[in-house]
């Protein structure tokens, strides 16, 4: 997801996004322990996005960002 679409999520959808990531990094790293996983940059784009989204919710904690939308 491009950081300008991030900037568009409001609140609630960024906490949901966040979740979702959450999830399929689980996930990748299961499979990468079952041997199962054929792409192994999925991981560090996995880890990529959250850190992304993790930011954009600070910038709401910090004042950056309005919450308009939630």
């Amino acid at each position: 997801m491009k950081k300008s679409e991030l900037r568009e999520l409001n609140l609630a959808e960024l906490n949901e996004k966040l979740n979702e990531c959450m999830e399929s990094l689980q996930n990748y790293r299961f499979q990468l322990a079952m041997q199962q996983l054929e792409d192994f940059t999925v991981i560090s784009k996995s880890r990529k996005e959250i850190a992304q989204i993790k930011t954009a919710l600070k910038e709401y904690e910090i004042g950056i960002r309005k919450n308009e939308g939630a």
